[in-house]
């Protein structure tokens, strides 16, 4: 290439959009997404636990998730719980659309007992993570919160713009919501001890995933202690750089 056409080259502006945005505090508008942690899967006595599941596995966390959601309640960050609900007629069932699911999964919807049937105590929140009147309740058939719900809708409404995911199980239903999510613009953290799997590997791979691809994967007290340090207004966090290297 000539000097000439050297001289004429300009600078990519997106490049210096990019560090400039790199060079300052990132604002962000959190809201809090709490998946699918009801007695069918978490609590003894409820499907998973009658169908052979392990809900120690995802009743661990569950000292860390109720953490993350009291220091959002004080920091006056919205606060989502989902719900996996069936109904007892079967129209929504995976089977009505699907012919090629894995066993595993196939024979938890199809067996004795039914999982998570609307209105019922199995698809109830667990006690110890009781929303209160200013949370929100997003009922879902599917493995993502933004199939098919409101969640969306909510979210542009109160001005959010990055999600924290909590809740079960990691590489199903938080990892599909937290997908869907990024790929919808929406900014992503992971709290890692407040998410669960009884697949460990998968568990782990789901957080190597996110880390390197979506977003921020931080630990509870971690997480609790960027909100208090970033906290501005209300609603609003100045997310200081050293998150984001």
């Amino acid at each position: 290439m000539s000097s000439a056409n050297r001289k004429g080259l300009k600078k990519s502006p997106h490049k210096e959009i990019d560090a400039g945005a790199r060079a300052r505090p990132l604002d962000i508008h959190p809201a809090l997404v709490v998946i699918d942690m009801q007695n069918g899967f978490c609590t003894q006595g409820g499907s998973y636990q009658r169908f052979g599941g392990e809900v120690d596995k995802y009743r661990i966390i569950i000292p860390n998730v109720k953490k993350v959601i009291d220091a959002c309640h004080e920091l006056h960050i919205p606060v989502f719980f989902t719900q996996q609900v069936r109904e007892a007629s079967g129209i929504d069932l995976l089977t009505r659309r699907h012919r090629i699911i894995p066993k595993e999964r196939l024979d938890f919807i199809e067996g004795p007992p039914p999982t998570c049937v609307r209105g019922t105590w199995d698809a109830a929140i667990i006690d110890e993570l009781v929303p209160t009147q200013e949370d929100h309740i997003v009922i879902k058939r599917r493995d993502s919160a933004f199939q098919d719900t409101e969640f969306e809708l909510w979210l542009k409404s109160i001005g959010a713009d990055t999600i924290i995911f909590t809740g079960i199980d990691t590489c199903i239903c938080v990892e599909n919501s937290f997908r869907e999510g990024f790929n919808k613009g929406y900014d992503v953290i992971l709290v890692e001890d407040a998410v669960a799997s009884v697949w460990e590997d998968l568990h782990k791979a789901t957080l190597q995933k996110a880390r390197g691809s979506f977003g921020l994967v931080l630990a509870t007290e971690h997480l609790i202690d960027m909100l208090h340090t970033a906290r501005r207004r209300a609603s609003s966090f100045r997310l200081s750089l050293e998150y984001l290297e």
